[in-house]
């Protein structure tokens, strides 16, 4: 149909980004909930920061389970931000290490997460671009 996606997006490869997005909303949302309620004056910004990466993780995860065009458009926002956002706080966290003392899930481009951080958006708008409706 026209304005579709060309594939439902969480079918194919769609399914291991809904696993690994929902995999980093889970560990980003509680690594920031207990840095944020334990020590939040120790890094408030980073910290912050680590909180929305977790709902951007979790709109993304959302909006491929749900799919459709809505779903394809919100997701395509999301991943983008989230690719600035770990871009961003990636440098900053080498220019700006006063700002980061603790590890978060975008600083120093996701290096205590295995560079996933990095990685993840790219995976994401590529699928996106696969599943494109202009494709279909």
């Amino acid at each position: 149909r026209p304005g579709q996606p060309s594939q439902a997006l969480a079918e194919g490869w769609g399914r291991a980004l809904v696993f690994v997005y929902g995999l980093f909303a889970v560990a980003a949302t509680g690594r920031s909930a207990v840095q944020l309620g334990l020590e939040p004056e120790r890094a408030p910004l980073a910290y912050s920061l680590s909180l929305v990466a977790a709902v951007l993780y979790l709109v993304a995860t959302t909006c491929l389970l749900l799919g459709g065009a809505t779903g394809w458009r919100v997701a395509g926002i999301a991943v983008t931000i989230e690719l600035l956002g770990v871009l961003s706080v990636g440098a900053l966290s080498y220019l700006a290490t006063d700002l980061f003392p603790d590890r978060t899930v975008w600083s120093h481009f996701g290096q205590g997460y295995g560079f996933l951080p990095l990685v993840l958006p790219f995976a994401g708008l590529a699928w996106l671009r696969h599943t494109s409706p202009e494709r279909a």
